[in-house]
C-alpha cells in the first residue's frame, strides 16, 4: 500500500489537514536503459510515494533494474499498454495516481505542479502537455499528435493540446470508475475521451519533454500506431456519439439515392416510363438504408445515454476528495 504523504500546504495548496497517498505508475516494456532514471527521479521528487513498475513481458533486465532502483515491480502478461494500465488501476490503492512512461522522456519535477493543480482545483485528471526540441519530439509524431488532437477537439470539444501524452495525474475517483477497454497505445485517447464524455473536471500543464537516453528505443510505429489511434477515435465516436455518426451515414446514402433518382423522375415526367429499372431499384435501396441508419442512430443514442448515466453513477459512487477534508480527518497510515 502507498505511504501517506502530507500535501495540505505543499506548493500553496489550501490547508485541509488531509494526508493523501500517492502512487507513481510506470508501465514498461524493454526499458532497461531508462527505467532506473525514471524510478530514481520520482523517488527523489516524491519521496513518500511508492513507485510501481509493471513489466510487460520485457526481454531485457527492465524488472531487475527497476527493483534495484527502489521500485515495487509487478508483471502483466497480456501484451499492450492498455492491458497494463487496466491492471494498474485495478491493483493499486491510492488517493492520487501519477501515470508516466518508463522511457525517461518526462520531467519528474513537474509532478509537484500537476498534483497541486489536481488538489487545489478538485480535478480528476491533469495532463502534461509535452514541450521539447525536435530531437525529443520527432516531426512525424508531432504532426500525428496535432492531427489527432485537432480531430478530438472538433468532435468532442476538447480543450487539450496533447491528447497522446503519457504523463498524467488522476484522482482516485477517476481511476476506480474508469472502464479500460483499450489494449495498446490508444489508452491515452480513451482516457481523454472518457473524461470529456462525462464532462469531468480536468486541466493541462505544459511540461518539458526530452530525448530518450542512449540505448532506449521507442516502441511506437508512426503509421501503425497512428492508424490504430485514429481507428479508436472513430470507434469511440461511434459508441459515444451514435446519433450524429449514423445521421451522417444516412445523409450520405440519402444524397446518393436522390442523385440517382433525379434523372429517373425527369424521364418519367417527360415520357411516362422508367427505362432504368436497376437504377430505380438501387435508388430505392439506398433510401431504405438511409432510413435504417437514421433509426439505428436514434436507438443507439438512447442506449448510449443509459451507458453514460451508468458511468457517471460509478464515478459518483467513489468518495471525492472533500469528504475527508470537510471532517478534518486524516487517512490512516498504511
Amino acid at each position: 500500500m502507498p505511504q501517506v504523504v502530507e500535501l495540505a500546504e505543499e506548493r500553496g495548496a489550501p490547508a485541509t489537514g488531509m494526508r493523501r497517498r500517492i502512487a507513481v505508475l510506470v508501465p514498461c516494456y524493454n526499458e532497461e536503459a531508462a527505467v532506473a532514471r525514471v524510478v530514481e527521479g520520482f523517488r527523489a521528487e516524491l519521496p513518500d510515494a511508492i513507485v510501481y513498475v509493471y513489466d510487460n513481458n520485457s526481454t531485457d533486465r527492465t524488472a531487475e533494474v527497476a527493483r534495484a532502483a527502489g521500485a515495487t515491480v509487478r508483471r502483466e502478461h497480456r501484451q499492450g499498454k492498455g492491458n497494463v494500465v487496466r491492471r494498474m488501476f485495478a491493483d493499486v490503492e491510492a488517493d492520487i495516481y501519477v501515470l508516466v512512461d518508463g522511457d525517461a522522456t518526462y520531467d519528474a519535477s513537474s509532478a509537484h505542479a500537476m498534483i497541486a493543480r489536481l488538489v487545489e482545483g478538485g480535478l480528476d485528471m491533469v495532463v502534461a502537455a509535452r514541450r521539447g526540441d525536435e530531437q525529443a519530439y520527432r516531426p512525424g509524431h508531432r504532426f500525428g499528435n496535432r492531427l489527432l488532437t485537432g480531430f478530438v477537439a472538433r468532435v468532442f470539444s476538447s480543450p487539450f493540446a496533447d491528447i497522446l501524452s503519457g504523463y498524467r495525474v488522476f484522482s482516485r475517483r477517476f481511476v476506480k470508475s474508469f472502464p479500460v477497454l483499450s489494449s495498446g497505445f490508444e489508452i491515452e485517447t480513451e482516457l481523454t475521451i472518457h473524461a470529456l464524455n462525462l464532462e469531468l473536471p480536468v486541466d493541462e500543464i505544459e511540461t518539458p519533454y526530452v530525448a530518450r537516453p542512449v540505448g532506449s528505443v521507442s516502441k511506437l510505429s508512426t503509421w501503425r500506431d497512428g492508424l490504430r489511434i485514429l481507428a479508436n477515435i472513430v470507434r469511440l465516436y461511434r459508441a459515444e456519439r451514435p446519433l450524429p455518426f449514423f445521421a451522417a451515414i444516412g445523409a450520405a446514402l440519402a444524397a446518393m439515392s436522390i442523385v440517382l433518382a433525379i434523372p429517373i423522375f425527369i424521364t418519367y415526367a417527360e415520357l411516362g416510363i422508367v427505362p432504368r429499372l436497376p437504377t430505380a431499384v438501387l435508388s430505392t435501396g439506398l433510401m431504405i438504408l438511409a432510413s435504417l441508419a437514421g433509426a439505428c442512430g436514434l436507438v443507439l443514442d438512447t442506449v448510449t445515454r443509459g451507458r453514460r448515466e451508468m458511468k457517471m453513477l460509478a464515478y459518483l459512487a467513489q468518495k471525492g476528495e472533500d469528504a475527508g477534508a470537510c471532517s478534518g480527518e486524516s487517512l490512516p497510515r498504511t
